[in-house]
């Protein structure tokens, strides 16, 4: 059997997310609950992530993200996948210093938008996430439109990201507060889909709180990890 490798703590509630997602997928896959995928997970830390970004220094995220790809690979990692969305700003990077496969999230992400016929596709995540155009090259490039929240939203959105969920906080204010920022894009825009480009959102926006289809990147990123195995 294939074995997983995650690039992990990014932040650590989505990890936890990613483990036990990509255990229930595969039993389900096979049918069991008596099997179990074997995996290995290096958890490093997310603000240095934010603090490379911040301060531009990319080669230095670059070599932090495949340094931690590089030790899965070492203890047996047949494929890794890093369990976040800001990182992947050096994803194609990353993967020219890994010799195993890696599994894209942007690029699955945008096969499971090409899957539903998405074409005009809103964006939310950390500020990084939605002022990159990482996210962006491969939807346009693909004749997808793809649009983020005003300035002033992205700021609002990334500081209760960063301060609450990141740390396993949800609030009913901040899901409200939300919300009204998706309608209001959803409207101006006229969207057809909406990427939870932020591992940690699925914990506080849900499928039922909006008229469009979410793009849960964790759960699609799992599914592919499980496809990898088989």
């Amino acid at each position: 059997m294939k074995r997983a490798g995650i690039v992990g703590g990014l932040g650590p509630e989505s990890t936890v997310d990613y483990y036990q997602s990509f255990i229930h997928k595969y039993q389900d896959r096979m049918n069991s609950k008596q099997v179990l995928p074997e995996l290995f997970i290096n958890s490093i830390n997310m603000y240095t992530i934010f603090k490379y970004i911040s301060e531009d220094r990319l080669d230095d995220l670059t070599n932090y993200v495949a340094g931690a790809a590089n030790k899965l690979e070492e203890i047996g990692a047949d494929f890794v996948v890093i369990s976040a969305n800001t990182p992947h700003i050096v994803f194609n990077e990353v993967r020219e210093n890994v010799n195993v496969p890696m599994i894209s999230i942007v690029e699955a992400t945008n096969d499971k938008a090409d899957e539903l016929g998405l074409k005009n596709v809103g964006l939310l995540g950390t500020k990084f996430t939605m002022e990159h155009d990482f996210f962006k090259k491969p939807f346009e490039s693909a004749g997808k439109k793809i649009v983020v929240p005003g300035e002033e939203d992205q700021k609002f959105m990334h500081q209760r990201i960063v301060d609450e969920l990141e740390n396993g906080i949800v609030k009913e204010d901040t899901k409200q507060a939300f919300l009204k920022i998706v309608n209001k894009l959803t409207a101006a825009e006229n969207l057809d889909g909406l990427i939870l480009g932020c591992t940690e959102l699925p914990m506080i926006l849900k499928n039922k709180d909006v008229d469009i289809p979410l793009l849960n990147t964790t759960e699609i990123h799992v599914d592919k990890m499980v496809e990898e195995l088989f």
